[in-house]
């Protein structure tokens, strides 16, 4: 078979309706599709036989594969993406999913990332899939910094921003803080901070830290520096991305290897920032993208799919994304809809939250 890709002209009708019912039968109940059940299914009548060689020429070709040592066939990693670009068609929005996702983003949220977590959770429920959300960068100056002790080892920094949102951010404190201290550490940040944005204010922060030493006992300046790497690349990074609904990947898997794989998946969703690195790339294009298995190198995607879109601020420019991880047998006709829907509602928030 010749590397490159396939064009569904090349075959006649009766292959691309084999073909065409192999995908959906898999996509819909993930076992393989033998030559019996086409038979009834076929819009003309053939024989198993027939089907039989007709199945064999698209396992030739390269578009499906025959598993264990079942008569049946699945689609490829090849097939799918054939199918998915030129055969699958795409649902309107159901009434029950507009409802839902509505509901999600219905409150009057100010916290960006309280929405967009609810957002994730209701997207993993839809679609019994792994969520992904890209949170907005936050360029908006900011209001106000106030940190809040959660308890001896846990604490808030609550950023309020001139256009009215607010972001909440979890960090470990330095040991021994004190309201006093925290107090003085938010003073001294609010100072510093005005009409500044997070990355303005980061720039400043070392040299200001710094300079002015003997103002700031050093508790408040270990809680200032702490709670200032929670802005830091790598952590904003992190912070950017929300995951959903890993669990329904497991529930999905049917054996060692499926299980191996959503294994190795969970360390890369862990460690997020290549993710949050790789949905930067849907800033190359609007509307919905499927990848399917190894065709994303960032993260160990065999074996499962992810559909992702970006969404847009008042600017019509791209500042985050969302996205469903599942097998690669995702109802995709299902999903896409769900996926764009999700994408231009969430940036409609966007841009009115924008508004202030």
């Amino acid at each position: 078979m010749e590397d490159g890709p396939f064009d569904l002209n090349e075959l006649n009708d009766r292959s691309r309706e084999v073909f065409r019912r192999v995908v959906e039968g898999y996509l819909s109940n993930g076992e393989p599709v033998g030559s019996r059940t086409l038979t009834r299914a076929m819009s003309e009548k053939v024989s198993a036989a027939t089907i039989r060689n007709v199945m064999q020429d698209l396992e030739f070709m390269g578009l499906l594969g025959s598993p264990h040592v079942s008569a049946g066939r699945v689609p490829t990693q090849q097939g799918l993406r054939m199918f998915v670009d030129g055969l699958l068609e795409v649902r309107e929005l159901g009434n029950e999913d507009r409802q839902k996702i509505d509901a999600t983003l219905g409150s009057n949220e100010r916290d960006v990332s309280t929405m967009l977590d609810r957002v994730g959770s209701a997207l993993s429920g839809l679609t019994q899939g792994a969520s992904l959300v890209l949170a907005p960068k936050q360029e908006a100056p900011i209001k106000h910094i106030e940190f809040v002790s959660l308890g001896p080892d846990r604490a808030l920094v609550v950023l309020v921003f001139a256009n009215g949102t607010v972001e909440n951010r979890v960090f470990t404190p330095p040991p021994g803080q004190t309201p006093s201290a925290m107090r003085e550490a938010a003073n001294f940040l609010n100072a510093l901070a005005a009409g500044k944005t997070v990355s303005e204010l980061r720039k400043t922060m070392t040299t200001e830290i710094s300079a002015r030493r003997q103002e700031l006992d050093s508790l408040a300046r270990s809680l200032v520096e702490s709670g200032v790497a929670v802005w830091e690349n790598e952590g904003e990074r992190t912070e950017r991305l929300i995951v959903r609904g890993r669990s329904h990947l497991l529930d999905g898997a049917t054996d060692a290897i499926d299980l191996d794989r959503i294994r190795t998946l969970f360390d890369d969703l862990e460690r997020k920032r290549d993710i949050a690195e790789f949905l930067e790339l849907t800033e190359e294009g609007e509307g919905v993208r499927i990848f399917i298995g190894s065709e994303n190198k960032l993260f160990s995607l065999s074996g499962s799919s992810l559909v992702v879109s970006p969404y847009m601020n008042a600017d019509q420019r791209i500042v985050g994304a969302v996205g469903v991880i599942g097998p690669t047998r995702l109802n995709y006709g299902r999903i896409v809809p769900i996926v764009d829907y999700t994408a231009q509602l969430v940036g409609k928030l966007i841009s009115e939250q924008g508004k202030g």
